[in-house]
């Protein structure tokens, strides 16, 4: 497995996940300007099957049928945020669904918040990707319509705490101090994580 992480606009990341075996691929949240992305697809010679949105935010989507239309492949979100996503989605998946990708393995993990439908993706057992679930840092912002900050406080405790620390946490921003890090050192040093109650946690955010 190989993530390729790629800065878009002014602060997104996007990810471009492959088997290393068959070249079979999936492209993770694709915002404003795609081109880098579907260049970085042809150029390696990648074989895209699916794009996954996170979340519904249009940076974060925005270049979903860019890329669809560049490259025929399939949009995957969540129930909950995949009926807010501009060009529709082909396949939904709820909490603990996988998918195999070559010989890539993703679990789904719903983890509402930032979102109702926002979803972290576990590759691998290898590397956790969050979108705006979880930064560096930092976690996402609940302020936004259908934001919510306790369902944010509780996916951050009730989950993402209880994974295990050797993941590599790869957000969909680059807010932090570096651009990836373990989930067991965020654990340690990110004050949403270290939050030791609702009350703390709302002062926060």
């Amino acid at each position: 497995m190989k993530i390729k992480q790629i800065k878009i606009g002014f602060d997104n990341f996007c990810y471009v996940i492959y088997c290393q075996k068959n070249l079979k691929t999936v492209v993770v949240d694709p915002g404003n300007n795609p081109s880098n992305v579907i260049e970085f697809i042809k150029s390696n010679k990648l074989k895209l099957e699916y794009i996954i949105n996170t979340h519904y935010h249009y940076d974060h989507s925005s270049g979903n049928q860019i890329i669809k239309n560049s490259i025929p492949s399939r949009i995957i979100a969540s129930k909950l945020d995949g009926t807010k996503i501009n060009g529709g989605v082909d396949i939904f998946v709820e909490d603990n669904d996988q998918l195999n990708v070559g010989e890539v393995s993703i679990k789904f993990l719903l983890t509402p918040g930032h979102t109702p439908g926002s979803i972290c993706m576990i590759i691998d057992n290898e590397a956790l990707l969050t979108g705006d679930t979880l930064f560096i840092g930092d976690c996402g912002r609940t302020d936004l319509p259908g934001g919510n900050l306790k369902e944010m406080f509780r996916t951050l405790q009730d989950k993402i705490k209880n994974l295990p620390d050797h993941l590599i946490v790869y957000p969909g921003h680059d807010y932090g101090d570096k651009p990836f890090d373990t989930i067991g050192n965020q654990k340690l040093t990110n004050k949403t994580l270290l939050a030791k109650n609702l009350r703390d946690f709302s002062k926060l955010t």
